[in-house]
C-alpha cells in the first residue's frame, strides 16, 4: 500500500475512473435523459479539472510526459492545459495573493480600473460575487477575461501561445467528433455538460481567496464532505494546499485533521463548514465588493 501510494496510485485511479466513466457517458448519452447528463457530465468535468490542478502540484510518481499525456485531454473545453500551468503557478506566488494584475486567479480589481467601467460591467461583476452569479454568468466572465488577455498578448506582438492555443483546437475537434460518432451533437456537450461542468468547478475558487494584510490570512478552508472532498481532490482545505503545494491530495485530509488549530490560527479562522453554509450566506449576497480593499 505505501508503495501504491508513493506511485500515486490513488491519482492513477482516479484518472482512470474519470475517463472511463467519461466515455460511457458519451456512448450511452442517448439513453439518458438530459436531467442525468447534466450532473454527471458536471461532476466529471470538474473532477477533472482537479485532476489537472493534482498535475501541477505534485502527481510526481510517474514520467512528466505520461503526467501531461494524463491530464491534456480537454474535456471542459475551455483551457489548454499547459496555459493554465503557467498561470497557476503564478497564482502560488503567495505574497501576491488577491492582488489584481499580479495574482492570476483574483477576482479584485482596481479602484482605477472599475472608475474606468461602464455600470452594466459593474454590475456583472457585483453579481458575480454571489453564489447564483458564480455559478451561472462566472464561466462566461472568466472566458471574456481569458480573451481579452490572449489578445492583448497577440496585439503587443506576441505570439507564444500560438501554437499551444493550435494544439488545443485540434484536441477539442477530436473529441467533438468522438462525441458527434455516438450521437451528441456539439452544442449539447458544451450546454449539457462543458459549461455545467465549468460552473461547479468555479464552486470550489467562490471563496478560497480574500483580501487581507497576511498572505496567510486570505486563503479560507472548507469542511466539506467526502462528495465534494474529492471531487476538489481536498483542495477545499485550501491553506493546507497553499501551505504544503507538493503534498498528494489524499494525505491532505490527514495533515489538515493533525494540523488543523495551527492551519487556522494562520489564516485567521477564515473557515466554512461546507458549501451549504457558504450558499446560505452568499447565494444572493456577494462574497465582496470587486474594488481591491488595500489598494
Amino acid at each position: 500500500m505505501e508503495r501504491f501510494r508513493q506511485h500515486d496510485g490513488p491519482t492513477i485511479l482516479v484518472a482512470i475512473a474519470i475517463y472511463a466513466a467519461w466515455f460511457c457517458l458519451i456512448r450511452f448519452n442517448a439513453l439518458l435523459p438530459w436531467w442525468l447528463i447534466v450532473p454527471i457530465g458536471a461532476y466529471l468535468i470538474a473532477w477533472h479539472f482537479s485532476l489537472q490542478h493534482e498535475a501541477i502540484h505534485s502527481f510526481r510518481g510517474v514520467p512528466a510526459w505520461l503526467r501531461f499525456l494524463i491530464v491534456f485531454p480537454p474535456l471542459g473545453l475551455w483551457f489548454p492545459f499547459a496555459l493554465y500551468r503557467n498561470s497557476h503557478s503564478i497564482h502560488h506566488r503567495d505574497h501576491n495573493l488577491t492582488v489584481p494584475g499580479q495574482d492570476t486567479e483574483t477576482y479584485y480589481v482596481l479602484r482605477s480600473d472599475w472608475q474606468r467601467m461602464n455600470g452594466l460591467y459593474r454590475a456583472l461583476l457585483v453579481f458575480n460575487q454571489t453564489l447564483l452569479g458564480r455559478l451561472t454568468i462566472g464561466p462566461l466572465l472568466r472566458l471574456w477575461t481569458l480573451l481579452r488577455r490572449e489578445g492583448a498578448r497577440l496585439a503587443r506582438g506576441d505570439f507564444s501561445h500560438v501554437r499551444t492555443w493550435i494544439v488545443h483546437a485540434v484536441a477539442v475537434a477530436a473529441l467533438l467528433w468522438v462525441c458527434a460518432h455516438y450521437g451528441m451533437r456539439w452544442w449539447q456537450y458544451v450546454l449539457l455538460i462543458a459549461y455545467p461542468g465549468f460552473s461547479l468547478g468555479l464552486l470550489r475558487a467562490f471563496i478560497e481567496h480574500r483580501a487581507a494584510s497576511g498572505p496567510s490570512e486570505r486563503i479560507a478552508s472548507v469542511e466539506s464532505n467526502p462528495v465534494f472532498g474529492l471531487l476538489f481532490l481536498y483542495n477545499n482545505l485550501h491553506i493546507a494546499h497553499h501551505l504544503q503545494p507538493t503534498m498528494q491530495w489524499f494525505e491532505l485530509p490527514g495533515y489538515y485533521r493533525r494540523n488543523r488549530e495551527t492551519l487556522l490560527a494562520a489564516n485567521d479562522h477564515f473557515i466554512f463548514r461546507g458549501y451549504a453554509q457558504i450558499a446560505r450566506r452568499f447565494f444572493l449576497r456577494p462574497v465582496f465588493h470587486p474594488i481591491h480593499p488595500y489598494l
